[in-house]
């Protein structure tokens, strides 16, 4: 008598149970939270009226006051500017000394700690600080977006020199160059690239948070809007979100001209 073979055939993909427990949660509480911080549908369709009138209301833009704009703006680009020069400027060295593939821990891990304090607070946060330390004005906005540029620039330019090959390195300490020439000749050309690009978002960045610390007081064009938006004059706020926009989309066009530049 034939035996019949039974073959059983396992699945190559293995259900992640606790992967899918762990998004089963994940949904529950999103309710939970919803539910908790009064999120509704019945306050969202009553949002998109709110705001259907809001938006009538600053139709259309009113530039009568073009040259208060302008001042405002030109104020916002300087501190964008010069927040980044000083911020990218601070950035290489310390970003060099954060990096653990070029020196020891007991170098590297002060620096770290600098960076993340750097990027712990939003730039709100930090920009009330400063207000509060040398009071109303650019001065709070541009150490402000240094901090924030030191930040971000500091550890990603840190990160790129860890994932370098240290082939080139080796080979110029192997003939007895100095410190400085193995980083010019053997760091440098390696994230040259990388850096320009990190460099060139962080103006964009900045250009967008000195719109935003003037809120509080920090320089910009961020303190005319909203003191617009405190006296009701819509019609100028549209025109001051205008403006920003085109601030912007110019930034980002010169940002794409200095990379072909550099390519």
């Amino acid at each position: 008598m034939t035996g019949v073979v039974k073959v059983k055939h396992s699945s190559p993909f293995k259900a992640n149970w606790w992967g899918r427990f762990g998004w089963v949660l994940a949904i529950l509480y999103a309710i939970y939270a919803a539910n908790f911080l009064d999120v509704s549908w019945t306050r969202f369709v009553a949002g998109l009226g709110n705001g259907a009138d809001f938006l009538s209301e600053m139709i259309p833009p009113n530039f009568t006051r073009w040259q208060l704009l302008l001042g405002n703006l030109l104020e916002t680009v300087q501190m964008a500017v010069i927040a980044s020069v000083f911020g990218i400027l601070c950035s290489l060295p310390i970003g060099l000394c954060a990096a653990r593939n070029l020196l020891p821990n007991w170098v590297t891990w002060p620096f770290r700690t600098f960076i993340a304090l750097c990027r712990s607070f939003h730039p709100v946060i930090i920009a009330i600080l400063f207000v509060k330390a040398v009071g109303f004005g650019p001065l709070a906005g541009i150490l402000t977006l240094v901090l924030a540029s030191i930040g971000f620039i500091g550890k990603l330019f840190a990160e790129a020199i860890e994932e370098i090959s240290m082939k080139p390195l080796e080979a110029l300490r192997a003939s007895g160059a100095p410190f400085s020439s193995v980083i010019v000749y053997g760091v440098l050309p390696q994230v040259l690239n990388r850096f320009i690009g990190f460099s060139s978002y962080q103006f964009d960045v900045n250009l967008r948070n000195s719109t935003m610390v003037g809120i509080v007081g920090a320089g910009g064009v961020g303190g005319t809007l909203f003191a617009a938006f405190q006296r009701f004059d819509y019609d100028f706020l549209a025109a001051i979100l205008l403006s920003i926009i085109a601030l912007v989309m110019m930034s980002e066009f010169m940002s794409v001209q200095i990379k072909k530049v550099f390519q």
